[in-house]
């Protein structure tokens, strides 16, 4: 059994216990969290502490973590872009349509089937779905991913997220055009009330999100926007962009199908209308290496269909 550790800073003052678990980004799931507490195995400045314990800064939280239970998750040889790769940490270029890591509906064909046929070794974490995954893309979302091998790589990388201290940065093609050139959205991001499947900038709970937006294109009734995160909830950009009236090309559940239904060009709206997935591509992600401490830094062109829908709307 592996011992985590890690210590309570001022921004986390006087939160439960189990919340900062939550909000340890990358590193457990909610369900991880309950058990984890449940079976006694999260220990507090050395002493066993419920759920409802409001931490202190300067608190030394300690969790056991089991091994492994044996996988169940089956190694898939699906072709993946690598893009680095050591004993530490490989990093991949996931394409658009490919969901992370397997859950209701998607038990195969994922990033984390294909990464168990290439690698033998991922960290344990992430439990016996979520192998080495440190943060995630929505399955339409296309671009960069950074995987751990081991716990401790995990753990750094996680420590990362937490931080800030990772640079995320996008391309969205998103409907409407704006006469500011850039901004920042923040909001807090949480589950809709009725749709629990969608996220909502107007939750009743909710965990702050920052986002920052600039305008790079403008073209007939849509925009390419640089968008980079501050935090990384889920669905966020694509949440935040539709709550100020820019909806991601091809994102229907956050508000586009109306957009794309007033196109009047009659060209311009068959090609929107052929779009099956947001056009929200990850293409440059900076981090530090986990090991070496060494500054890494990885971006990739944005895939055919992005691309080919942006040279018609040049033209």
């Amino acid at each position: 059994m592996e011992k985590l550790r890690f210590t309570i800073t001022k921004e986390s003052q006087s939160k439960r216990l189990d919340v900062v678990l939550s909000e340890q980004e990358g590193l457990f799931s909610r369900s991880q969290v309950q058990k984890a507490i449940k079976d006694k195995r999260v220990k507090v400045n050395q002493i066993i502490q419920k759920a409802s314990y409001r931490v202190n800064s300067g608190d030394v939280i300690e969790i056991d973590v089991p091994d492994p239970v044996p996988l169940q998750t089956q190694p898939e040889n699906i072709p993946i872009e690598i893009l680095f790769e050591d004993s530490f940490i490989i990093v991949v270029n996931k394409p658009a349509g490919m969901v992370v890591h397997p859950a209701c509906g998607n038990y195969s064909g994922t990033l984390v089937n294909a990464l168990l046929y290439h690698c033998t070794t991922l960290s344990g974490i992430g439990g016996v779905l979520r192998p080495g995954i440190v943060h995630r893309l929505d399955k339409g979302t296309s671009g960069i991913l950074v995987v751990a091998k081991n716990d401790p790589a995990h753990l750094n990388l996680s420590g990362q997220f937490k931080e800030h201290t990772i640079t995320r940065r996008y391309k969205a093609l998103v409907f409407g055009t704006t006469a500011e050139r850039h901004g920042t959205i923040k909001t807090a991001i949480g589950r809709d009330r009725i749709h629990r499947q969608k996220m909502t900038t107007s939750p009743r709970k909710g965990r702050e999100a920052i986002t920052h937006w600039e305008v790079l294109e403008e073209y007939y009734n849509t925009s390419l926007l640089s968008v980079t995160l501050e935090t990384g909830r889920t669905h966020q950009v694509r949440v935040h962009l539709a709550s100020i009236g820019l909806p991601i090309v091809g994102d229907y559940v956050y508000g586009s199908a109306k957009r794309t239904r007033a196109v009047s060009i009659k060209q311009v709206l068959d090609v929107l209308k052929g779009i099956k997935r947001p056009l929200l591509h990850a293409g440059y992600l900076e981090f530090t290496h986990p090991s070496t401490k060494s500054p890494m830094a990885f971006e990739v062109p944005l895939p055919d269909d992005f691309a080919g829908v942006l040279r018609i709307l040049q033209n």
